[in-house]
């Protein structure tokens, strides 16, 4: 099936065949026909399965038909992201999807300057994306209205529940017209979308392409089992062995990752960092530094976790696991895009093996050794705090003063398996717990 088979405008097809774009991905298959049909949509899909032109193509061949022009302050269709990375690149591909019509984007996002912002949106937009802490400021500052915003579109609607944006959702939709089309597009399934998709979307159709919280088969992933103080040592020597490709560092922390980040430069790295410190011009600068390769490991929090399309990710390292299991797979979801291959390595300390067993259990799969044996679990251990830094404590690494010996590499809860190949050393120098932690 070609874009044609789908019903868009000629107009648009021929666009998109100017990019390059020519076959519909699996999700874009089956979300844009009810889509056009008027039909209110719930999509299921990774990052990276091509949302955007599933939710975008649909309202561009609407309103293109339509001719109709947005009045002073208004806009035809709003979508929602949780972060100011995934806001851009959606503002990026509906730009490119317009290329040569009439119809004007607008993006607004924290970090960048309200002024220019407010006046983007005097004269009206056809298609306006933002995340919802600055479009409530251009509200209270009447710099835009909603009363005329017939398309809603959720993008990444799990994040959205897990940054706490449902406060801001339960505000704004009051605002939309009445009579409009609602899409929501989401990962993961938790209990809480249900509720979100009752909310605010109407007999929706329901559309999914791989079963929620399943990594990409052609990621290859690994998990080393190190003290916390010796995580540095480990992916130091790991990046080490791969200079020459693009590498995204995952941790829990703001500050834990800006520490990291200077670690390896002072190694030699060609390294930058973004994470919610940062203004949106640092974190933008450093995202196209990344992407021209002239940096070649991005260290970040979860604001990098989804949405981001880097062709030429090669490596994935969670220096720290995160607390909410679907993360993992958004995170190392990151490589292996567009087809090719990609690895993704956890560096696991004793504190976070509740934190992998989710991740596990989340992905209905077991992560294989690549090093040192796995943790045991404590009585009445519990997951580290969300935000936590991640520091863990020193003198853990060999099993001694924490846990006991711990269990062979292998499969978790098995016994004893394979030899894990060279085992970390516990020790991990002197090195400070904000040096290490991410």
């Amino acid at each position: 099936m070609d874009f044609d088979m789908l019903g868009l405008a000629p107009r648009l097809v021929n666009v998109l065949k100017e990019q390059g774009i020519t076959d519909p991905t699996p999700i874009q298959t089956q979300a844009i026909p009810h889509a056009m049909n008027g039909r209110d949509v719930m999509g299921l899909a990774q990052t990276g399965s091509g949302k955007t032109a599933a939710f975008g193509l649909p309202m561009i061949h609407a309103l293109l038909k339509a001719g109709v022009k947005p009045n002073p302050k208004t806009s035809r269709g709003l979508i929602l992201a949780p972060t100011r990375e995934l806001a851009k690149q959606i503002a990026d591909n509906l730009t490119a999807y317009t290329k040569g019509t009439h119809l004007k984007v607008a993006l607004v996002v924290g970090g960048a300057g309200i002024v220019a912002q407010t006046k983007r949106l005097a004269g009206g937009v056809d298609l306006l994306v933002a995340t919802p802490g600055r479009l409530i400021d251009l509200l209270d500052r009447r710099a835009v209205r909603l009363d005329e915003t017939i398309y809603l579109v959720l993008d990444e609607a799990d994040q959205m529940l897990d940054m706490g944006f449902i406060h801001a959702l339960r505000r704004i939709a009051p605002l939309l017209a009445k009579d409009r089309q609602t899409m929501m597009f989401s990962a993961t399934m938790p209990k809480l979308m249900g509720e979100l998709a009752g909310t605010y979307l109407t007999d929706a159709i329901r559309v999914q392409v791989n079963p929620p919280g399943q990594a990409v088969k052609k990621i290859n992933q690994s998990v080393h089992f190190v003290a916390q103080a010796a995580k540095t040592d480990l992916l130091i020597e790991l990046l080490d062995k791969h200079r020459d490709e693009l590498a995204i560092v995952f941790g829990r922390t703001k500050h834990g990752c800006e520490k990291l980040y200077k670690v390896l430069e002072k190694k030699g790295f060609a390294a930058a960092s973004i994470h919610g410190n940062k203004s949106q011009g640092q974190r933008q600068r450093a995202l196209e530094a990344f992407k021209a390769g002239k940096t070649r490991v991005l260290v970040a929090t979860d604001v990098a976790a989804r949405g981001l399309d880097i062709p030429d990710v090669r490596f994935v390292y969670n220096y720290d696991l995160p607390n909410v299991a679907e993360n993992y797979v958004h995170r190392i979801g990151r490589t292996a895009r567009a087809g090719a291959d990609g690895s993704a390595v956890a560096l696991v300390a004793p504190d976070e093996m509740i934190e992998l067993k989710d991740i596990e259990k989340a992905m209905k799969d077991t992560i294989p050794v690549a090093s040192g044996r796995e943790w045991e679990i404590q009585p009445g251990q519990k997951k580290r705090p969300n935000g936590g830094g991640g520091g863990g404590r020193r003198g853990a690494g060999g099993g001694g003063n924490r846990s006991g010996a711990p269990r062979a590499a292998g499969k978790p809860g098995g016994g004893q398996g394979k030899p894990a190949g060279r085992r970390r050393s516990g020790g991990g120098g002197n090195r400070s717990r904000s040096q290490s932690a991410a």
